[in-house]
């Protein structure tokens, strides 16, 4: 794995710091809070650390990290969002607060938007067949026509309903008997070929009830 998007991270602060033995570590740059809760992070392959340009820690629920690969920048959002029982207005505020950090992405740039949504988009792509592929998992709550008016809004496609997969692969969180997903990863319409499988790992938890959410991605190097 050469990026990986984590949430929950739980951290005083913000920084960057090395993991694992040498020629295999990764850098995990994050953004946390006085409390510790909340916090979002992306570690990065050590092959690919020198690839990084900027790290912009918006909030603990929003970091952006751009990084050059061939001929493309990209960049990556990691995010958190509120859980359903918060208020309102601090769901709509963080909403509102990533919409516009990636409305000001150039178009000629990639965009991965990835992370902990806490909604349900459901399994029908019923109003947003340009945004949801029609393979989702479970049913659309009210929070979830958020995410999907939000991706919409944006030209994004949510790469989870692009692929046909058995249950195991898109539930996303599981405790005790409830399973669901919550965990997303959207992109660019016009990047979505460069992405050729998203699935869950479901052997793997990367944090507790969470399951290790994963994408293939292509990208042409440079001449």
């Amino acid at each position: 794995m050469d990026v990986a998007c984590v949430q929950e991270v739980r951290w005083r602060g913000s920084g960057c710091r090395l993991f694992g033995a040498i020629g295999k570590r990764y850098k995990l740059f994050w953004m946390g809070s006085k409390a510790k809760t909340d916090g979002v992070g992306i570690f990065v392959a050590e092959k690919w650390v020198d690839s990084v340009v900027s790290v912009e820690r918006h909030s603990q629920r929003a970091l952006v990290l751009k990084m050059v690969l061939g001929d493309c920048l990209l960049n990556i959002f990691t995010v958190y969002a509120p859980h359903s029982r918060k208020p309102d207005e601090e769901k709509e505020r963080f909403w509102n607060e990533v919409f516009h950090l990636e409305s000001c992405i150039p178009q000629n740039e990639m965009v991965v938007f990835a992370g902990d949504m806490n909604r349900h988009i459901g399994s029908s792509n019923v109003g947003y067949d340009g945004t949801h592929g029609g393979f989702g998992y479970g049913s659309r709550n009210a929070d979830g026509s958020r995410i999907l008016e939000f991706a919409d809004g944006l030209n994004l496609v949510i790469c989870n309903t692009l692929f046909t997969k058995q249950e195991a692969k898109l539930v996303t969180y599981v405790a005790g008997q409830v399973k669901s997903t919550v965990d997303y990863i959207m992109v660019r319409q016009e990047d979505k070929a460069k992405f050729r499988n998203v699935k869950v790992i479901s052997s793997e938890e990367c944090v507790p009830k969470h399951k290790l959410l994963v994408m293939d991605m292509w990208i042409k190097a440079a001449a």
